[in-house]
């Protein structure tokens, strides 16, 4: 069964406590807290996550949590899983079959080591034989080094058991713009931007900048880290698209891409972070290294957005 992949899904911060661990109240009442204001879902153990620091311990909690409040809610989760090694990366996505919950696994194309464009397509075709869940391929070449044309992107489409793509290209580029033009052309009879993922192929705009233009050319939603802060604006910000109002959707992307640029003005999530700390919703602004702290400008200059 094809999960559910259209709408709004927040990527979640890992709250720590004063002392470094991690606060699984706040946690959780984050979890809730976005759902209630209208998230379809949520993703754990995504980028924002910060992942690669937590140890195995807290990466089992922390899907425990989200598997917990998407059950409880009825909502879709998506876990951040793998990374540019094909044999490491089945074997994670095979453990996710201890949560039931886990509709979709978020799998970062492989990084640092630039394989072909051949050698994405049978990375994914590999993992998605074997994945206990369907993929979703996360296309974000600023940090992989790898660079993916519209035809490898539809050619990954086509591949049983790859659900979507979160699209983070750092642009509305040539390639995101064919991307979609495939799509659409490829469905024999769209009846709106939603509509454009054929066979229930969803692209998920991953660029939270850019997702008010990726959404005007059909994509289903998006992952947004910035709907942390706002989450019912992000939310009405894709409805709108959704259903063809293009004047209150331009509105609402014209008001939240200040926002969403100011929240990035640090590395991810840093700025964030320090926003809801100063927002009393989590118990400290801390990451672990190698990322620092957001500055005190960074956090006021999102803080006047909110």
């Amino acid at each position: 069964m094809e999960p559910s992949l259209r709408g709004l899904f927040v990527p979640l911060i890992t709250p720590f406590t004063e002392d470094g661990d991690l606060a699984s109240g706040a946690l959780e009442k984050l979890a809730h807290a976005v759902i209630d204001a209208g998230a379809a879902g949520l993703v754990a153990l995504g980028t924002t996550g910060e992942p690669a620091t937590l140890t195995a311990p807290e990466r089992h909690a922390v899907l425990d949590i989200a598997a917990r409040a998407c059950r409880e809610r009825g909502t879709t989760l998506i876990a951040g899983a793998g990374s540019n090694d094909t044999a490491g990366s089945a074997r994670e996505l095979r453990d996710l079959a201890a949560w039931p919950e886990v509709s979709a696994a978020l799998t970062v194309v492989p990084y640092y080591t630039r394989p072909s464009e051949e050698g994405v397509v049978a990375h994914f075709t590999r993992l998605a034989l074997h994945s206990p869940v369907p993929l979703i391929a996360y296309n974000i070449p600023y940090r992989t080094g790898r660079v993916l044309s519209a035809q490898t992107l539809l050619r990954l489409a086509a591949v049983p058991g790859i659900a979507g793509v979160k699209h983070a290209a750092g642009a509305v580029d040539q390639d995101t713009v064919l991307l979609m033009s495939g799509l659409m052309t490829a469905d024999p009879a769209p009846t709106g931007p939603a509509a454009a993922q054929p066979g229930g192929f969803a692209v998920l705009a991953g660029d939270d900048v850019f997702a008010s233009p990726l959404l005007a050319l059909g994509a289903a939603g998006g992952i947004l880290a910035s709907a942390h802060l706002r989450t019912g604006e992000f939310a009405g910000l894709i409805a709108a698209w959704h259903a063809g109002d293009a004047g209150r959707a331009r509105a609402l992307g014209h008001r939240l891409a200040p926002l969403s640029a100011a929240l990035f003005d640090e590395p991810n999530p840093s700025v964030i972070k320090g926003v809801l700390h100063a927002q009393g919703l989590i118990p400290s602004p801390a990451l672990r290294l190698p990322l620092l702290a957001a500055s005190k400008d960074s956090v006021r200059a999102a803080l006047a957005l909110c």
